[in-house]
């Protein structure tokens, strides 16, 4: 099984690399969180791997941080997942961000990815909970899971982004209820 490759970049097609590992050019298929931090073309390289071994390819899957890969991998045991799925979601969303939408059990999150459609993201979502889903209370949000939920939901249906609404929930005090918590989230949001 190959692990990690160091070698000098030699292409890149996204999302496809080519490799030079002491004059043997690996073809690695990378997510685009991988692959817009890659070093330029003729520098060196060094890439966390996944070996795909198929009936009909040897594929190999490359990851800048080890995190990355455990979460591909996390994601590939997953039925109906596949590996372009999985590079599909690493793709359009960060692991924090699949984290966050694992914690809170919002498949709306990953129908946004290219490839997931409803029946796929609730089972991602059921499959991963308990796996990848961050406690909450270490990331600063203090209020009851499903009170952040629902404060989350109303935040983005107002029209906040993603990354807006959860500045804004990590400010509501523990034990908020619903619209004491929209109302805090909202004076936080108009602060910044």
């Amino acid at each position: 099984m190959i692990g990690r490759l160091s070698g000098i970049l030699l292409e890149k097609n996204p999302p496809q690399l080519l490799v030079d590992c002491g004059g043997v050019g690996y073809e690695v298929d990378v997510s685009m969180s991988t692959f817009y931090n890659l070093p330029g073309v003729g520098e060196k390289v060094v890439l966390f791997t996944h070996q795909a071994i198929r009936e009909d390819a040897h594929l190999l899957f490359g990851f800048g941080h080890a995190e990355e890969r455990a979460v591909f991998r996390l994601l590939i045991k997953i039925s109906g997942v596949g590996a372009r799925t999985a590079l599909s979601i690493l793709s359009g969303m960060s692991i924090a961000d699949l984290a966050q939408a694992v914690t809170l059990q919002e498949s709306g999150r990953l129908i946004k990815v290219p490839g997931i459609g409803k029946k796929t993201a609730e089972r991602l979502l059921l499959e991963l909970k308990g796996k990848l889903g961050a406690d909450l209370g270490a990331g600063g949000a203090h209020a009851a899971p499903d009170a952040q939920s629902d404060i989350l939901n109303a935040l983005l249906a107002l029209g906040y982004s993603d990354k807006e609404a959860l500045l804004a929930l990590k400010t509501v005090p523990a034990g908020a209820g619903v619209s004491d918590g929209i109302k805090q989230a909202l004076k936080a949001l108009s602060k910044g």
